[in-house]
């Protein structure tokens, strides 16, 4: 089936428990919490991120989500042990997979109305590394790093990574992860522009925090928006995209925090968003 399969262990305990969640001070924390298999995703795990992610998006009092993980790895990849078992396959059922499973993940991410933090804290493959791709900022530990699997197993890439890799450092350099399949350690990702920034790993949860905390300050609805224009514009000629903008700019001024950023200009005086 493909998928970015690691060796691990079989998943025990709770979605609750392997996928933790925790909203303080307007911000959305998603932890994966299954260290001794890397955090591969199992289906119970996925569908948890998902639904945590559109809550995120429907909830006016979360204004940010950092995900990360625990343990050495961000996520090894996607652990299909934990699919529901459907019987033979025939044609099709590949590709269903693909759509309503790695795909849907990947989807949350670039859908999430609010922006969304990668904090990775080890080792991202396959899946796991384009669930951090996906991510609208990305940091990552010094030790972290980045491996595009699926060749090593015969597969090609899917969660969307001949979508995003070449989005975000052109097709070339996306060709040779893809190709090759080698660590890509965090230092080099930076580098290659795949990640925004690397810190010491001691200081990769202060560091997150200190980010989705200014996120969580600004103005919501005008990073949504904005979020949302830098994303289209990828698959958007000139004309779309500058009417595109001008729509998100006519639709940002009806909210109370464009006018509170008007006013605190002409007040001279800091804002105070509070993310309406």
């Amino acid at each position: 089936m493909p998928s970015s399969p690691e060796d691990t262990a079989d998943p025990s305990g709770s979605p609750e428990s392997l996928i933790l969640h925790t909203t303080d001070n307007g911000v959305s924390r998603i932890t994966l919490n299954r260290p001794e298999a890397m955090n591969a995703l199992t289906w119970d795990q996925r569908e948890r991120v998902i639904g945590l992610l559109s809550e995120a998006s429907a909830d006016p009092a979360v204004r940010a989500v950092v995900l990360t993980a625990t343990g050495r790895g961000f996520c090894a990849g996607a652990d299909l042990r934990g699919a529901p078992v459907t019987g033979d396959r025939v044609p099709g059922d590949v590709a269903r997979t693909i759509r309503l499973g790695a795909q849907r993940l990947i989807a949350a991410v670039l859908d999430c109305e609010k922006p969304v933090v990668a904090a990775v804290n080890g080792t991202a493959a396959g899946i796991g590394a384009h669930l951090a791709f996906a991510c609208d900022l990305v940091l990552a530990a010094e030790s972290a790093k980045f491996i595009e699997v699926f060749v090593r197993r015969g597969l090609v890439p899917d969660g969307g990574g001949a979508y995003l890799l070449p989005r975000l450092i052109g097709p070339q350099r996306a060709k040779e992860l893809m190709f090759f399949g080698d660590s890509l350690p965090a230092r080099e990702a930076e580098r290659l522009g795949l990640v925004n920034r690397v810190v010491p790993d001691e200081e990769l949860t202060a560091t997150a925090h200190a980010w989705a905390q200014r996120l969580a300050a600004g103005p919501t609805r005008a990073i949504a928006l904005t979020k949302q224009l830098v994303n289209a514009s990828l698959d958007s000629d000139r004309a779309t995209a500058f009417a595109a903008e001008a729509m998100a700019q006519e639709i940002n001024m009806t909210t109370q925090d464009a006018n509170e950023g008007i006013t605190s200009f002409v007040e001279r005086r800091t804002p105070k968003y509070r993310g309406l």
